[in-house]
């Protein structure tokens, strides 16, 4: 197995961990505008289209977190995951504290912290259900009712640039491979608390501003609560590295850049 990877800049080690559905393209807008201050690296996890495999691990988020120390192997780096690439991020820092210089997990998913999680994960059994009778593209429809993820329509004339077109295009596989293999294990998760409290020096807990009240942005609340650091605004939404790529940029800079919490 060979994991697709990019690399741009110079300077510290700045690992991005991509969510669930779509490649590392998501963040090549944001890495542009970061590379001239780190040493940007960006893969695609195992499984998706441009990472294959030819089996998938019995647990598959604990292969995830080897796979992303595998790739700080050389040096500690700062650590950006978001989504379902965020519970990647907090389980490295759970479990290899010494790579991570900083870890700045963006809406982590972690239905399993939530004190209504049987009502919550049941509707994301729904979705799910939808998936394996409908097909991808119904299950996505009410998954983004159920979590209030926006979809913003394109402006008139608009025309992706090729890198998107070409992500768009391994979403065929990338889709059905997160509702199989991610879906439903993943929210599930409980992370190690204890660990995360040994390591919160390290620790920026992100979300974004446009996703206050939602889904996506519970989990960090609770385990700002549970460790005892604050939650820190990034522009736009779940999507914000995306959509508001320079602005997103400069706030991710000022966190790893800010001094470590006394």
């Amino acid at each position: 197995m060979t994991l697709y990877t990019k690399t741009m800049g110079s300077g510290p080690v700045l690992l991005f961990i991509v969510g669930g559905n779509d490649d590392s393209t998501v963040f090549e807008g944001v890495a542009a505008q970061l590379a001239d201050r780190y040493k940007v690296v960006l893969y695609d996890r195992a499984g998706f289209a441009r990472s294959p495999v030819d089996a998938v691990p019995a647990d598959k988020l604990a292969a995830d977190v080897e796979d992303a120390r595998s790739l700080l192997a050389d040096e500690p780096g700062y650590v950006f995951g978001s989504s379902s690439g965020a519970i990647v991020t907090l389980e490295l820092l759970a479990k290899h504290p010494s790579v991570v210089l900083k870890a700045v997990p963006h809406e982590p998913p972690l239905i399993s912290l939530l004190p209504d999680r049987d009502e919550r994960l049941a509707e994301m059994d729904e979705v799910y259900q939808l998936y394996r009778t409908d097909g991808p593209e119904a299950a996505m429809g009410l998954f983004g009712k159920v979590v209030g993820l926006a979809q913003q329509a394109p402006p008139p004339g608009y025309e992706p640039p090729p890198a998107m077109r070409e992500m768009m295009g391994r979403s065929k596989h990338n889709v059905p491979f997160w509702f199989d293999h991610e879906f439903v294990p993943y929210p599930r998760h409980v992370p190690d608390l204890a660990a995360l409290a040994a390591a919160k020096d390290q620790l920026v807990l992100t979300c974004g501003v446009e996703s206050r009240g939602l889904l996506a942005y519970r989990p960090n609340e609770v385990l700002s609560d549970r460790l005892g650091i604050d939650v820190v605004e990034f522009p736009g939404d779940h999507l914000g590295y995306a959509r508001h790529a320079v602005d997103f940029a400069a706030k991710l800079h000022e966190v790893l850049s800010s001094p470590a919490r006394p």
